[in-house]
């Protein structure tokens, strides 16, 4: 094996790790969110970018980007959260042919009650996943980011 090929395996060492430790966090995440949220990841996932956006809402294509999902995906996921009361859709006051989603008054309160189960969730499933020695180098990365403003 040559150098290239060398380099081409510690990339894909590397996103093998990186897939196993966002398995593990996202399985104990579902669960969780699943038993006393009755939320999987994804629709966390999207109530969460809607609560951090001004005004509540985003373009679907903004809110595709932040879950990452198809465009399709995203849009059956938008019609499950709406049907449920959580999210509501909006035509765009500048643009007409613009359609944006916004988070309801009872899509932030599960977002509210959600939001320390999934806090604890991922933090117990970081310090499960930095007792592997694989895994520990990229949660001791994780760990190490500048935190957001």
């Amino acid at each position: 094996m040559g150098i290239g090929d060398d380099a081409v395996e510690v990339r894909a060492q590397g996103w093998r790790i990186l897939a196993a430790l966002h398995g593990h966090i996202e399985t104990a995440l579902e669960r969780a969110l699943q038993a006393d949220h009755e939320l999987s990841v994804v629709e966390y996932t999207v109530l969460d970018a809607l609560s951090r956006q001004d005004g509540w809402h985003m373009r679907m294509r903004q809110l595709a980007r932040a879950a990452a999902l198809s465009g399709s995906a995203t849009t059956r996921l938008v019609t499950r959260l709406e049907e449920r009361g959580l999210l509501a859709r909006i035509l765009c006051a500048d643009d007409r042919r613009g359609i944006y989603t916004e988070l309801t008054p009872a899509g932030s309160d599960l977002l509210d009650r959600a939001r320390p189960t999934h806090d604890r969730v991922l933090a117990n499933a970081l310090a499960e996943a930095e007792q592997t020695p694989e895994l520990a180098p990229l949660v001791d990365a994780l760990h190490r980011l500048p935190a957001p403003h």
